[in-house]
Order: C-alpha cells, then sequence, then structure tokens
C-alpha cells in the first residue's frame, strides 16, 4: 500500500479507538471531544503512518524479509523494533500529542516522568508479540496495515494513559 493510504487508514483507526475509549470511559458525557478527535487523526496521518511506512522501509532495507518466519533475521528485527525504535517512538508520541494539546515542555516532560515506564511496559506486553507475527508472517506490503489493526486497540490504551486527567 502506498504512503497515503496508510496514512488515511490510520487517521481513521486512531480516531475510531479514540472514539471508543470516549465511549467505554467511565465519562458521564455523550459527546466527542473534537479537539481530541482532531489531534489523533493528526498524529495518525501525519506522523504514525509515514513513520511506519518509512521505518519498514529502513528495516527491511537494512534486514530483508526471509522466507522462513524462524529465523535470526526475525529476532533481530523483533529486538530492533522493540528496543531501539518503540522507546524512542513513545516519547515522540507524547512529546507529538503533548505539543498538540498545548502542554508545556515541562508538562511533556513530566508526564513522560510518570508514565513513560509503564506505558513501556505494556507496549511490550501488546507489541513483541504482535511485531513477532508482523515480521514473521506478513508479507512487507502488508505490514503496516497489520500495524494499524493492532494500533487499534493499542491507540485506546494510549488514549487514557495520555487523557488521564
Amino acid at each position: 500500500a502506498d504512503l497515503s493510504g496508510q496514512a488515511l487508514q490510520q487517521a481513521i483507526a486512531t480516531n475510531n479507538d479514540d472514539n471508543m475509549e470516549l465511549s467505554t470511559n467511565n465519562n458521564n458525557s455523550n459527546s466527542v471531544d473534537i479537539a481530541r478527535f482532531l489531534r489523533f487523526a493528526f498524529f495518525g496521518f501525519i506522523l504514525q503512518a509515514p513513520w511506519n511506512h518509512f521505518y519498514y522501509q529502513i528495516l527491511d532495507g537494512a534486514l530483508p524479509p526471509t522466507e522462513d518466519p524462524f529465523t535470526s533475521t526475525t529476532a533481530i528485527k523483533v529486538v530492533i523494533d522493540q528496543f531501539i525504535q518503540a522507546p524512542i517512538f513513545t516519547v515522540i508520541i507524547f512529546g507529538f500529542l503533548g505539543v498538540l494539546e498545548g502542554k508545556s515542555l515541562d508538562s511533556i516532560k513530566e508526564q513522560l516522568d510518570e508514565d513513560y515506564v509503564d506505558t513501556m511496559l505494556a507496549n511490550w506486553k501488546l507489541w513483541v508479540p504482535a511485531t513477532a507475527v508482523n515480521i514473521a508472517f506478513c508479507p512487507p506490503i502488508l505490514r503496516v496495515l497489520f500495524l494499524n489493526v493492532v494500533f487499534f486497540f493499542w491507540s485506546i490504551f494510549l488514549s487514557l494513559k495520555l487523557n488521564k486527567d
């Protein structure tokens, strides 16, 4: 899939999961937070989809996909993804959404101090197995689509974590 299609898929998925979180959260209001909706759409379209698109091109360029799903290449890619890429991208997510919310850099840093470790531990519980399945069994052309499906659920967690106030 091309980048524009991936970006549109991500914007839609991110908004749907944020709306699902809003509807399941014990919030007495039935209204949708339009600003929050737009922030998550912007995040999915401008940051998440392009990041995944180019990240997987670079990763697969450096370590080409293998026919056999159970190889050291698969394991190395999972380690790179989850223990190098994910910690960096998680900081970027906190910062990007924090800036869009109008938070100060000190406020973003405070939220990272409070929530980063818990977020990464939760991330690894979901994303290590999801990444292993993605790299081992999904053809490269479908990897970002697979990520978008998993990210649908992950974004519910992120929305709760980032909007817990």
